[in-house]
């Protein structure tokens, strides 16, 4: 009679059994983050308001405390930040599209200038390209065009129903501000509600003190955006390239996502310098890009944000990357503010004394590591050279 096949556990070796552990365990993880994610894309629509509204909760919120101590209602402190920032931004808008459009005339005969001397370094240049070569080129080009009338016209109607989705997440975005304004930490106090009674004080602290780290890392990012409009637009205007209030607008508007925002804004504004200017004034405009980058990855970055937001280069490229693939533009732009959030909250969490996490992030040097490639202490605990018992390796052998 054939005996009963039984599993042992010690028959497997000690390595092949970390390694399933640790393998179930990555696989639930994964799950995990696979089904946030699907959720966090089926749920778009409503997300992105929300984090747009919390980024400008944080920029907008200081404003209304202030005035709360002021002894103004906390509701009138809410109206009236909100139509002065609306207030603002409509001027700066009107004024830029106004610039732009009395700009728009001189960039198109420039540019048309320009089109014509390439046309003739062709047929006159190295290559000596015939005109009839360069006419068909022209033709094919409008007959491409005429084909393709019907996919120019969907998208066209696509482009439609984007502005509608656009204008609908803007009215969110703005009823989200105005509650977030008005009562953010009462919200957060209900929410946390969820968790258990002995983690929720934990809880509340890490969310206020990864909210603080975003309320300094909006300031910091407005004001940095700020000096490379300001630097970059100067440059523009000395040299004379049209459109310098536009592009410097777009520099602005891009330098709020970090490292890459500000640099690809510029370079259009090199192109624009290449095609009124010629090649001195765009090299010239690129040398101004990278000083101001420089200015503000050296001086600027570590004076405003400090450790307490302030990120590895390499985790703020990586967060980019992955906020535009997930979402576009605007995950880009909400990427790094998450991990900002983040880093504080997780790091406010896993402390012995949460309350003083936020405070020991505010150093006086902003330069030093805020995680260090070293430990501190040098290792004393003696090393394991075989952590195998010895019955044990001698059975597996």
């Amino acid at each position: 009679m054939n005996k009963p096949i039984t599993s042992d556990a010690k028959s497997v070796h000690p390595g092949v059994r970390i390694a399933a552990e640790w393998s179930w365990r990555l696989i639930v993880i994964f799950a995990g983050l696979a089904v946030l994610g699907y959720v966090v894309l089926r749920l778009e629509t409503v997300l992105i308001p929300v984090g747009l509204a919390l980024l400008a909760s944080a920029l907008l919120i200081p404003f209304v405390d202030r005035m709360q101590t002021w002894g103004v209602p906390r509701s009138a402190a809410v109206v009236v930040v909100l139509l002065g920032a609306l207030g603002i931004v409509a001027g700066i808008m009107t004024f830029v599209v106004e610039q732009f459009i009395d700009g728009l005339p001189e960039l198109t005969d420039q540019f048309a200038a320009s089109v014509t001397q390439i046309q003739n370094w062709l047929t006159s240049g190295p290559f000596h390209f015939s005109e009839d070569q360069i006419r068909q080129a022209g033709d094919s080009v409008v007959k491409s065009v005429q084909s393709n009338r019907e996919e120019l016209t969907s998208g066209a109607l696509t482009t439609a129903a984007v502005v509608t989705e656009i204008f609908t997440g803007a009215l969110l975005t703005f009823f989200t501000l105005i509650f977030f304004l008005y009562g953010g930490d009462q919200i957060w106090e209900f929410v946390t509600r969820i968790v258990p009674r002995d983690s929720r004080r934990r809880i509340r602290i890490a969310g206020a003190a990864g909210f603080g780290s975003l309320i300094g890392y909006v300031r910091a990012t407005v004001a940095v955006a700020a000096a490379d409009a300001i630097g970059i637009g100067a440059g523009l205007a000395i040299l004379g390239v049209p459109l310098a209030l536009p592009l410097a607008s777009l520099v602005f508007i891009g330098a709020f996502i970090p490292i890459v925002g500000a640099f690809l804004t510029g370079f259009l504004a090199v192109l624009v310098a290449l095609v009124t200017k010629g090649f001195l004034t765009a090299l010239i405009v690129l040398g101004i890009i990278i000083g101001v980058m420089q200015l503000e990855a050296h001086v600027m970055q570590p004076l405003l944000l400090g450790r307490a937001v302030r990120l590895h280069p390499l985790a703020v490229v990586l967060a980019i990357t992955a906020g535009i693939v997930l979402a576009g533009i605007v995950g880009g732009l909400l990427a790094v503010p998450i991990v900002a959030v983040l880093n504080t909250a997780i790091r406010s969490l896993l402390a012995d004394d949460p309350d003083a996490v936020y405070a020991q992030l505010l150093v006086e040097d902003p330069e030093t590591p805020l995680y260090p490639a070293e430990p501190d202490e040098p290792r004393t605990e003696p090393r394991i050279e075989n952590p195998i018992p010895p019955d044990q390796a001698t059975h597996d052998d």
